[in-house]
């Protein structure tokens, strides 16, 4: 592969395309497809590259640029072919390495890119990379203009439906919407014509909701700018033509009124003193004593009216409210009136004198005569005082000069800043072209700029960020770098958004699934009432023929329902006791803490018994993915509860013999955890039961004692050495030396065998024991934070192996590890050798070398050190398992979801005596009495007897073990809901605060501790930058929807001053050190690793709200099958309840087809004589015969109205509901009112119903 590189380089440098390629795609490169089409793309974008690289190009390079220079070809043989899905696929590839590629924008970058193609000609070379990336930013940027343009748009149309003209300003004023020179006084003007012109529209369109479209407001708000600017220039000549007017000047008035912005007619400038005395006569008029008013009224054109200030030369278009106006100014109605008068005498004069002309030639004659008599005299004047008029012309000429000099001088003087200005240009464009001077040197060698930039840039980025994440203390000056990275952007609102609809979606679906459940359950009860009805009326009435007085009680007490029949029974009594349980387990199923407690308040030798019989049952066993999970969050918190409370150092869980370890893998070592032994270690066992030759005795006494006899046997005489010698002495024989060195390959050879077997079936270990031993790693480096790793890893190792496999290699047979024979068992070699394998095993696990009285194992302890480094590489994989809500796919909306309620199985001993243990330790078990443990053991009340619980007449039945029978409990949550998290309390609220404040400060502040950056001023330009990101924050709150907003305090924090936030952090840290939070001797510095905590921490969330949007849209539709669920089994119940009554209700053979059932009439007397009757209120029996009760069966089964007349005479009307008053005798209720006076018995009058309406 290196020759294969170097050629590649050789090629590269030679310049030759082809070549380049030809070794580009030899297979010794290892490098990604190359396109020979490209070839001259990929020699020129390679040659750059070494050249950059100023060496050779290693495999690694070569690799990752060939790699994108392939993904650019094939988006341009994209673009050739015109295949959108080939160039979108190759687009998002990650081997691209293109940024910010949006999947809403694919078609425009496909179009886009294929004009920028066809510009430069398909024939041409390819697209490049950074042509790619830079069309990509361009349709992002174009797309994101679009959108925000829209959306300026559509608040502009709504700020015009509010009629609020501040509303519409705001939403003109917005970048977005690209509109120019929108003006605040101007504001009113914009509200109504852009008012109307939407209104027309309206109108033209015929559509009310019509709205304006962009160019219509531009030329809206141009339109009024342009009445605006005409309106402030005709106010301006007005008011100059008033001024005028008080100055009485005729020449300076004449030329104000024809300024073309007042726009008057008929202005000629021979009137000019016409024009003054008229206009004079006018403002007299008008003058109004003490009238010191400012503003004045202009009447436009279009009707509405314009306000100019005359001092300010400033105009609004609302009356501004509580200033009067100016009564002597005169308008331009005024003025023009008085300007056609005086020009109409004006034009009558000039007409007269067109008539006149010869006195005009006469008069002229006698001017000029005068004036060239008086021309003369004046010339002959100066002749004579010449050298007078020289001196006078010198002196004059001085003065002037003189004057003109002391001008120039006082206006250098006035105009000083003007002056610096110059000058200050001057020297700038001397600076400037000294700078493009040194930019045309940076611009020349720019490309080896960027790359020293982009080095060093990188390297500092990379260290920073290195230190902000692994640091424990990292500066301020990193934090300062990557504070940014805490604001918030619009897509983090949307996800939040979106994260908050589905949250209450699935409240609301959660909640309306509760109530269909509710439903469900009362319609159940129903149906059970109409059954047990059903019954019991076939029990009565093979009575009812020999009813009597004496027997009605007996009859009433036959209609009732069996309350003998014990939790099951149906009656609210006994439905209440079986709720209270099915809630009490529930709670005991899904909090373990309770279990986990309770485990270490019993004595230890009936917490195995406890564990087996209970728990287990409580949990089924694990049979279903959510006991499994929550059995293992019991095991969970039952062994962090024993390590807290009984654990002293981490080898007492070696050394001991804790409760919820040993029942963990007596659980996972029975069942499915069986099987997985049976797959790790069948095969080696079987093995070496096999092997019928193996040996790996390593006593040296044994093969010392094994040697003699052998050789006895073989020589038939009796040895010379003596029988009993010590292992040293045994050892000094070189037989026995040879005898062991086998042995201990052998030994080796068969525990590598069995190390392999288990080192690589990690997956095989059933996941509740790596679970656990996660669990159990994470807890002891808790508690013992200064214990080693060594120390820990040999407790989870004894975990694992030592209490979970080493029985299964030492003993099989009992594990049913491989097939015995009936009465079959294992051979003492056979089991000798698992045992030494075992052993060996043993030593490894826990890191323990041979020594004492194993001297002669010493050589093993290489090996040992060696297998101990593979255990922990074992232990450290077993550890590395998912969470039980990943594993199992359960979170808190499992039950919410599941259709089926779970259903656990318990005898009736176990549930008494559970019962009974958690009254005797319900303190300790939950100390706050507001726990919802002390509410469900409430409504247990007393304890119950095993003959309360399955009935007296299973009870009465002589059963040998009333205990032992079972009852199910379908398990049901009394707290299902979801409640809303409590506020934050005020420390917290306080510490959050204060990170935002700080947060911010350091953006803009410099300085390397906290104390110096609070205790500098912020200068104007850090004010300027922090007030434009407070408003970009405020724009984007804005537009927040308002569950997604923070704390009203924390917002308004956030948009306060520079210097403000300065003030309130230096108030809060004092708070905050009061508290202990924080401490001014290290600088404040734990402050500063929090905020360090947060930035590394938001990328984090965005990872988990993105699962948790998944998980809710899983959960939503999961709510909603079982939704439907509910309303079909409601249906179904409904069909059946409405099955019945009709089945109750007489044949129509019987009763004649469509013809109605005859009605009952009984006196009272005789309902007395039934029982049915009880008593009527305010009557006396003597009168009862009077009163006739008319019972007649509604139109639907199950309804029927009963009619009371007195003396024949109507008096009340009831409707009676057969399914009412089995609900009475489910609640046990034996007397009803009818009318509000009739007391009837319940049972009886059901009865009676059941005889004369119903089916027997």
């Amino acid at each position: 592969m290196l020759h294969a590189v170097q050629r590649i380089n050789k090629a590269i440098r030679r310049g030759v395309a082809a070549d380049t390629v030809k070794e580009l795609m030899c297979p010794e490169a290892q490098l990604p497809p190359v396109y020979p089409v490209a070839s001259s793309m990929y020699q020129l974008e390679l040659a750059v590259l070494q050249q950059q690289q100023q060496g050779e190009l290693g495999q690694e390079e070569l690799f990752v640029a060939v790699e994108m220079l392939s993904a650019v070809v094939l988006i341009n043989r994209a673009l050739e072919a015109r295949d959108a899905s080939g160039f979108w696929s190759s687009l998002v590839n990650p081997a691209t390495g293109l940024a910010e590629v949006e999947g809403e924008n694919a078609q425009r970058y496909f179009d886009a890119l294929l004009k920028l193609r066809q510009e430069r000609g398909m024939g041409e070379d390819f697209l490049s990379w950074n042509d790619l990336q830079a069309t990509v930013s361009q349709v992002n940027a174009q797309t994101q203009e679009e959108t925000d343009r829209v959306l300026a748009v559509s608040l502009i149309n709504e700020a015009l439906d509010k009629g609020s003209p501040e509303k519409t300003l705001s939403a003109l004023l917005l970048p977005a919407a690209g509109l120019d020179d929108v003006s605040l006084p101007v504001a009113p003007r914009y509200h109504l014509l852009l008012v109307a012109a939407k209104r027309q529209k309206a109108q033209v369109t015929g559509d009310p909701g019509a709205v304006l479209w962009l160019e219509e407001i531009r030329q809206g708000v141009v339109r009024a700018n342009q009445d605006t600017n005409t309106a402030q220039r005709m106010a301006l000549g007005v008011a100059a033509i008033n001024q005028a007017i008080k100055e009485g000047k005729a020449t300076q008035t004449e030329r104000v009124l024809r300024n073309p912005a007042v726009a008057l007619r008929g202005v000629v400038p021979n009137c000019a003193n016409g024009y003054q005395r008229a206009l004079e006569s006018a403002m007299a008029k008008k003058q109004r004593p003490a009238d010191t008013a400012f503003w004045v009224q202009h009447d436009m054109k279009d009707g509405t009216a314009y306000y100019f200030h005359l001092q300010t030369f400033q105009g609004i278009w609302e009356q501004p409210p509580g200033c009067p106006l100016d009564t002597s100014h005169l308008t331009r109605e005024e003025i023009q009136s008085a300007v056609t008068k005086v020009t109409t005498a004006y034009d009558r004069q000039q007409l007269w004198k067109a008539n006149v002309g010869f006195v005009i030639q006469l008069q002229a004659r006698l001017r000029g005569f005068l004036v060239r008599q008086k021309f003369a005299e004046h010339s002959h004047f100066l002749r004579t005082w010449l050298p007078a008029v020289i001196k006078i012309q010198a002196h004059w000429r001085g003065y002037r000069q003189r004057k003109i000099y002391l001008e120039r001088l006082q206006y250098f003087k006035a105009n000083l800043d003007a002056i610096i200005k110059i000058q200050a240009w001057a020297r700038m464009w001397a600076a400037r072209r000294q700078y493009l001077r040194r930019l045309h040197y940076f611009q020349k060698n720019v490309n080896s700029i960027v790359k020293i930039q982009a080095f060093f840039r990188a390297r500092k980025a990379q260290d920073d960020y290195r230190i902000l994440v692994h640091a424990p203390h990292p500066p301020l000056s990193v934090v300062r770098r990557f504070a940014h990275l805490l604001n918030q952007s619009q897509q983090d609102f949307l996800a939040e958004a979106e994260l908050l609809k589905l949250q209450e979606g699935v409240v609301r679906k959660i909640r309306s699934n509760q109530q269909l459940e509710q439903d469900l359950n009362i319609m159940d009860i129903k149906i059970g009432l109409l059954v047990k009805n059903r019954i019991t009326l076939q029990e009565v009435v093979s009575h009812c023929k020999k009813l009597t007085k004496r027997n009605k009680e007996q009859l009433s007490d036959m209609m009732v329902l069996d309350k003998q029949k014990g939790l099951k029974s149906l009656s609210k009594e006994k439905r209440q006791k079986l709720e209270a349980y099915q809630h009490l387990f529930y709670l005991l199923q899904t909090q373990p803490i309770y279990l986990a407690k309770l485990i270490f308040q019993m004595p230890q030798n009936k917490t195995t018994k406890f564990m087996e019989a209970v728990i287990f049952s409580l949990y089924n066993y694990a049979s279903s993915r959510r006991e499994a999970y929550l059995l293992l969050q019991l095991f969970k918190t039952a062994l962090q509860e024993e390590i807290k409370s009984k654990v002293e150092q981490p080898q007492d869980v070696v050394t001991g013999n804790p409760t919820v370890v040993r029942l963990v893998v007596r659980f996972y070592r029975n069942g499915r955890g069986q099987s997985a032994l049976q797959e790790i270690l069948g095969k080696v066992i079987q093995d070496v039961l096999e092997d019928k030759v193996l040996s790996v005795h390593t006593d040296p006494v044994h093969l010392y004692k094994n040697w003699i006899n052998q050789t006895e046997a073989q020589t038939g005489q009796r040895s010379h050495l003596p029988y009993d010698v010590t292992p040293e002495q045994a050892l000094s024989h070189p037989e026995v030396q040879r005898r062991l060195d086998i042995a201990l390959r052998n030994l080796l050879a068969m525990t590598d065998k069995f190390l392999l077997a288990i080192t690589s079936s990690v997956d095989q270990i059933p996941y509740g024991m790596r679970y656990v031993a996660k669990v159990l790693k994470a807890t002891l480096a808790e508690k013992f934070p200064d214990a080693t790793d060594s120390e820990v890893y040999k407790v989870v190792g004894n975990l694992l192996y030592y209490r979970f496999l080493n029985p299964a290699v030492v003993a099989p047979d009992a594990f049913d590890i491989v097939a015995m024979a009936a009465g079959g068992a294992l051979a003492a070699p056979q089991r000798h050798a698992l045992g030494a394998v075992a052993q060996l095993l043993q030593h490894a696990a826990a890191g323990k070398a041979f020594s004492g009285q194993s001297q002669h194992l010493r050589v093993l302890n290489d090996y040992l050190e060696e297998t101990h480094l593979k255990f922990r590489k074992f232990i450290h994989r077993a550890c590395q398992v998912p969470e039980p809500e990943e594993r199992f796919a359960v979170d808190e909306y499992s039950d919410m979801v599941a259709v089926a309620k779970p259903v656990v199985y318990i005898t009736v001993g176990e549930l008494v005596n559970t019962h009974r243990l958690l009254l005797e330790h319900q303190d300790c078990i939950a100390p706050d009495h507001q726990d919802p443990l002390h509410e469900l053991l409430e409504d247990l009340g007393e304890l119950p007897t095993i003959p309360d619980l399955i009935g007296e007449s299973i009870a009465a039945d002589g059963h040998t073990d009333l205990s032992k029978l079972e009852v199910s409990l379908t398990l049901t949550n009394k707290f299902e809901g979801l409640e809303a998290d409590a506020d934050d309390s005020n420390t917290r609220s306080l510490l959050l605060s204060t990170k935002q404040l700080l947060a911010d400060i350091i953006q803009f502040h410099p300085g390397d501790t906290l104390k110096e950056i609070l205790s500098l001023s912020a200068s104007r330009e850090q004010e300027a930058a922090h007030k434009q990101l407070m408003s970009l924050r405020q724009a984007c709150i804005a537009q927040t929807p308002e569950p997604l907003r923070r704390h009203r305090s924390l917002t308004a924090h956030s948009l306060l001053p520079l210097a403000e936030k300065q003030r309130r952090v230096l108030r809060n840290l004092r708070r905050l050190e009061a508290l202990g939070l924080v401490s001014a001797r290290n600088g404040y510095q734990g402050l500063v690793d929090e905020l360090a905590k947060d930035i590394c921490n938001q990328h984090r969330h965005r990872h988990r709200r993105k699962a948790e949007l998944v998980k809710l849209q899983a959960t939503l539709q999961g709510l909603s099958t079982k939704t439907t669920f509910y309303e079909e089994q409601g249906d179904y119940y409904s069909q059946y309840i409405r099955a019945c009554l009709d089945h109750l209700a007489p044949d129509s053979k019987s009763s004649g087809k469509g013809k109605k059932q005859p009605s009952l009439h009984y006196t009272a007397a005789q309902l007395l004589e039934k029982g049915v009757l009880v008593e009527i209120e305010d009557l006396p029996a003597s009168h009862f015969r009077n009163v006739i009760f008319d019972i007649t069966p509604g139109d639907e089964a199950g309804k029927f109205e009963v009619n009371a007349k007195f003396l024949g005479v109507d008096m009340e009307r009831f409707q009676l509901h057969y399914q009412d008053l089995l609900q009475l005798q489910y609640e046990g209720v034996a007397v009803m009112k009818l009318f509000n006076k009739a007391k009837v018995n319940v049972n009886l009058l059901i009865f009676l119903l059941n005889k004369k309406f119903l089916r027997k």
